[in-house]
C-alpha cells in the first residue's frame, strides 16, 4: 500500500522542480498533494488557476460552475477546446486536468453556488478560491468561508485590468473581508461583463496565474499573505500595484473581530 505521507516514483518524478526548492521540499509537496481546494468558475480566472493546482499536484480540486462552453470563452478559458463547446464547464476542466495530472482526484459541482448551499460546500476544502464574474456570488463566498474559517482567494478581470486579495477575516487583526472593501452590496448589472466590455484573454491568465501562487502560498505558508492587500494589475502600463485594504468596524459579517 502506498504510503500518503510519502511521495511514489511518478510524483518525485512529476514535481522535481519543485521538490528542489528549499522552501518547499518533499515535506512541502506532500501538503498540496493532501490538500482540497474548491474553485469557483471554470471561466477566465478558473482556467489557468485550474491547470495550475493539477500541475502542482493539488489532490483533490472541486469545481464549482453551473455554464456549458461556448465558443466565445475559447480566446481566454484555456481549460476548455474546441470540442468542448457544449460540454458543461465541470466535465470539460475535469477532462483538461486528467490529462495533465491523472493522480488529482476532481469534485464537480455543477449547480451554481448559493447562500444556502455555500457554507456546507466550503467546509469540505481546505481553501477556496473564486473566480466568478458577479457581486453576489463574492458576497456569497466570502460570508460563507468566513463562517467556515476557510481562507478565500478572490480575483477579479476585465478589459484590460484585474484585482486580486486574500481575505482571512475569520483571524483577529486587519484581515478584512470582501464587505469590508464593498460594504453596500452590489447588483451583478452594476459592474461591466466580458460580453460587454470585452477582455484581453491574456489579462486573465495573469490574474488565474496569480491566484495559483496565492493558493500554494497559503497552504504551505510562504511569504506573505495578501490579506489586507488588494493587488491591481493594468496590463497597458504595465504595472502591479498592492494597496492597503482594511476591516471596517461596522462591517456586518467582520466587524465584531478583535483587532489583533
Amino acid at each position: 500500500m502506498t504510503d500518503p505521507n510519502q511521495l511514489d516514483d511518478d510524483q518525485l518524478l512529476r514535481h522535481a522542480r519543485t521538490v528542489i526548492l528549499d522552501e518547499i521540499g518533499e515535506e512541502g509537496q506532500t501538503k498540496l498533494l493532501a490538500a482540497r481546494v474548491l474553485v469557483i468558475g471554470a471561466g477566465g480566472l478558473g482556467s489557468p488557476l485550474l491547470l495550475y493546482l493539477a500541475a502542482m499536484g493539488i489532490g483533490t480540486i472541486g469545481i464549482a460552475d453551473d455554464d456549458r462552453v461556448d465558443m466565445t470563452n475559447l480566446q481566454r478559458q484555456i481549460v476548455h477546446a474546441t470540442d468542448s463547446v457544449g460540454q458543461a464547464k465541470t466535465e470539460s476542466a475535469a477532462a483538461a486536468i486528467r490529462r495533465l495530472n491523472p493522480h488529482v482526484t476532481v469534485e464537480r459541482h455543477d449547480a451554481r453556488v448559493t447562500a444556502e448551499s455555500a457554507e456546507a460546500l466550503v467546509a469540505r476544502y481546505d481553501l477556496v478560491a473564486d473566480g466568478s464574474d458577479n457581486p453576489s456570488t463574492r458576497y456569497v463566498m466570502t460570508d460563507a468561508c468566513h463562517r467556515a474559517k476557510v481562507p478565500l482567494i478572490s480575483a477579479a478581470v476585465v478589459r484590460f485590468e484585474g484585482q486580486i486579495t486574500t481575505h482571512r477575516s475569520f483571524e483577529p487583526g486587519d484581515n478584512p473581508c470582501y464587505r469590508c472593501i464593498h460594504p453596500k452590496e452590489l447588483p451583478d448589472d452594476l459592474l461591466p461583463r466580458c460580453e460587454e466590455a470585452g477582455i484581453l484573454g491574456p489579462a486573465a491568465g495573469v490574474m488565474g496565474t496569480l491566484m495559483a501562487v496565492e493558493v500554494a502560498k497559503e497552504l504551505l505558508d510562504l511569504g506573505e499573505s495578501l490579506s489586507g492587500r488588494l493587488l491591481l494589475y493594468d496590463a497597458l502600463t504595465p504595472e502591479l500595484r498592492p494597496i492597503r485594504v482594511h476591516r471596517r468596524p461596522g462591517c456586518v459579517l467582520c466587524g465584531d473581530m478583535p483587532a489583533g
